[in-house]
């Protein structure tokens, strides 16, 4: 059984952590970058799609790690070339639909409400005075994000208005979207709980180190956690949503018991959880796309 692993790079902590524990239960892997992928159209004789001079039609499946910075064009190549996979019969994990609502931030957002899950209050503008307008509705204090992007890379909290208004401007100016959300006070913690296949595997609470961010490749603590059936559903719930087979769902609960999703990740990290929490995630995922595999 061929089974792929599409990923920027191989050698990452995760990536590899995946790739032996595929290996060690018997499964052939190819691992590639979706940028060495060769793509065809028209032709009888030669591979719709090649990656390191493999046939990827012969995959039994392949799973999608981060596929890596790149050009709008590069990007949307990238997707494309999941999407082609899927009509040629090979399981993607998770599915490029899932992707493209998990990696865009509004999407994602609008998804989770509709499904009933709370979520912060949220405004989406290109233009900076109604950004400008919109932050004293928003509580006086925000956390302005990149509609796409994780890690917490280019998240800013801002509570004082005219301070949010120049950075509205110089975004705006550089032709990015403004997208602001009422900052939810967590009490400097929030959960994050890996779903595969529709379970919870393992959760932590990440504590936010210097500042108030609590991802934990911004320096956030991860502490081992065992989430109340409450958050456990509200995890579930959000991955099935946007589609998600495999997900980092971000949660936060407030002092009066509240709990927002404010986040899902379709190509999760998991080594400060996996170390925390002492399961084998990686195993698991291993196990799931074996028995997600075509024969």
């Amino acid at each position: 059984m061929l089974i792929g692993v599409a990923t920027k790079n191989a050698e990452s902590w995760c990536s590899r952590k995946i790739i032996e524990a595929l290996k060690a239960r018997g499964a052939e892997v190819l691992a590639f970058s979706l940028s060495q992928v060769v793509a065809r159209v028209g032709f009888k004789d030669a591979p719709a799609l090649e990656a390191r001079e493999v046939d990827l039609s012969r995959l039994g499946c392949l799973l999608v790690r981060p596929i890596g910075p790149g050009s709008l064009d590069e990007i949307i190549f990238r997707v494309d070339l999941l999407h082609r996979l899927e009509r040629l019969g090979v399981p993607v994990v998770n599915k490029p639909s899932a992707i493209e609502r998990a990696v865009d931030k509004y999407y994602a957002l609008t998804l989770l409400e509709a499904a009933g899950l709370k979520v912060p209050k949220t405004v989406v503008t290109e233009r900076p005075g109604e950004a400008f307008k919109a932050f004293p509705q928003l509580g006086g204090d925000i956390v302005i994000k990149p509609v796409f992007g994780s890690r917490g890379l280019g998240v800013t909290r801002a509570s004082d208005q005219e301070a949010a208004g120049r950075i509205f401007r110089l975004l705006s100016y550089n032709h990015f979207v403004l997208y602001e959300q009422e900052f939810i006070r967590h009490g400097g913690k929030d959960v994050r709980c890996f779903v595969i296949d529709g379970q919870v595997v393992a959760s932590m609470l990440r504590l936010a180190g210097e500042g108030w961010k609590t991802n934990v490749s911004r320096g956030g603590t991860p502490i081992p956690f065992k989430p109340g059936k409450v958050l456990e559903e509200a995890a579930i719930k959000a991955a099935e949503a946007l589609g998600c087979e495999i997900a980092g769902v971000d949660l936060m609960e407030t002092a009066d018991g509240e709990i927002y999703v404010h986040e899902v990740n379709s190509q999760p990290g998991f080594r400060g959880l996996q170390t925390s929490s002492g399961v084998d995630i990686a195993g698991l995922i291993a196990e799931y796309l074996i028995r997600k595999a075509k024969r």
